[in-house]
């Protein structure tokens, strides 16, 4: 049986940051990751970084690209009945946020590991784990044995000291825990997004945020030369019925003000994401410890979900090398607690945003009444436009 101080389910952006914070503290750890590098390095995700998220990608040594191909914006536009406001996020609060590709930066924080030489499997799928249901006294006293299986299904079992699962919501990590063991919150949205990615040059400088009678929608952007935009449909939509011209006549129309054109071009991936929320607490059973979405899913509205996964990394790194160095379990016992209170105030911001922008298909005249009242009060209001830029480039890592 091989064997490794951290096993790690999951090479997202969570497992992965993860593996190199432990490096870095001279922790061993072996990344267990189910799907095929291709696709993992494919998958198209969020793209907003927040100035922590940026900033501990430097202290790893793993910018180099994002430095370079990174899009530093200083804003957000917001637009409801026909009219663009601003958000300045610098002269408001001092900071900014990056678009950046999530999929580049899984392919940077790849790229760092196997050049590195260390231990990065994928098509290695964690089937079952013993031993991870108990307490923490110490390193010498029992462990984790993960088993999986590769790509030929040949079986393996990887002996661990403790377990991080960074595999996402619908990974094993969090089903190891008993049901009656977690306190699961979980809230849907009568609303999905369709997304889109195109080979075209952005219509704007900064994201568009777009209120419209006919449902939400957004423009942001991956490059230069590559789009990211999407528009609010009913969960149940069929993509089928979303033909290129009909996606780009809807967003010109919710996105449209007076003297501004929306530019159209190949549309590369499209499809459509259900939006909800989702907490389940506590994060640490035993020698289990839960990151990212394994953990919590936000709604995207508030581009979120990456930097909060980053966020509890951070803060499990740190205490795993605290515990390795000391042999004091204190700062994974306060892992949980210390994450969640980050992850509340995310939650509350990001449902914030997402009732703010969205139409309700129950069309209740006081909600919208009320949704209107609280946009102009953002445009009115320095102080709500002030909380919402220091939420929106993010709240100090823990």
């Amino acid at each position: 049986m091989e064997r490794t101080q951290v096993g790690i389910i999951g090479a997202g952006p969570a497992g992965l940051v993860l593996a190199a914070r432990l490096a870095a503290a001279g922790i061993d750890s072996v990344v267990l990751e189910c799907r095929s590098r291709r696709y993992v390095e494919g998958r198209v995700r969020a793209g907003v970084l927040e100035a922590a998220t940026v900033a501990l990608l430097g202290e790893l040594g793993v910018d180099a690209r994002l430095r370079e191909q990174g899009l530093v914006h200083d804003g957000v536009h917001l637009q409801w009945r026909g009219e663009r406001h601003r958000i300045d996020f610098t002269g408001l609060t001092g900071s900014q946020v990056t678009v950046y590709g999530q999929q580049e930066m899984v392919c940077d924080l790849i790229a760092d590991r196997l050049a590195a030489g260390r231990d990065l499997r994928f098509e290695a799928e964690v089937v079952d784990a013993d031993g991870a249901l108990g307490a923490l006294p110490g390193r010498a006293d029992g462990g984790v044995v993960l088993r999986y299986r590769d790509a030929a299904g040949a079986a393996h079992e990887l002996a661990c000291d403790v377990v991080a699962g960074c595999d996402g919501f619908h990974g094993i990590a969090r089903r190891l825990v008993p049901p009656s063991a977690l306190d699961v919150y979980d809230r849907g949205y009568p609303y999905a997004w369709l997304g889109i990615l195109a080979d075209v040059a952005p219509s704007t400088d900064e994201l568009i945020y777009a209120f419209h009678e006919r449902g939400f929608a957004m423009h942001s952007m991956r490059s230069p030369t590559v789009s990211r935009l999407y528009l609010q449909v009913d969960p149940d939509e069929d993509l089928a019925a979303w033909p290129d011209e009909r996606i780009w006549e809807e967003l010109q129309i919710r996105l449209g003000v007076p003297g501004w054109t929306l530019t159209t071009g190949p549309v590369r991936d499209k499809g459509i994401t259900p939006m909800r929320s989702y907490v389940a607490e506590p994060m640490r059973h035993g020698r289990l410890l839960l990151a990212g979405d394994a953990a919590h899913i936000v709604p995207p509205t508030g581009a979120k979900g990456l930097n909060l996964a980053v966020a509890d990394v951070k803060v499990l790194g740190d205490a795993l090398a605290d515990w390795y160095a000391t042999g004091s379990p204190a700062g994974l016992d306060a892992y949980s607690s210390r994450c969640l209170a980050r992850v509340w105030r995310v939650q509350d911001f990001s449902t914030w945003m997402t009732t703010l922008l969205h139409v309700d298909p129950k069309g209740d005249p006081w909600d919208r009444r009320l949704q209107r009242s609280r946009q102009d009060e953002i445009v009115r209001s320095r102080a709500l436009a002030t909380n919402l830029a220091e939420n929106y480039v993010g709240l100090p890592l823990p």
